[in-house]
């Protein structure tokens, strides 16, 4: 199944709209993982089969390499 969700992506006009629930803050597409990354709340949002889940208890933190200060995430 991670297979076909990494295939999916995501509509480019759809990522224009899109904002970090938490921040409202800019998205960023990681291809590789299928999440929209906030770097302001420092949380990675999953697409599955193409719908991104903009739902903050459904996002990954964001590891140490890819942290963002505590501050930023409130």
């Amino acid at each position: 199944m991670a297979e076909r969700e990494a295939e999916v992506g995501v509509d480019p006009r759809l990522l224009e709209l899109l904002v970090c629930p938490l921040t409202k803050g800019p998205l960023r597409w990681d291809r590789v993982r299928n999440e929209l990354v906030s770097e302001q709340a420092g949380l990675a949002y999953p697409i599955r089969d193409g719908i991104p889940i903009m739902l903050v208890e459904e996002a990954r933190p964001l590891g140490e390499a890819e942290a963002v200060p505590e501050e930023l995430r409130r």
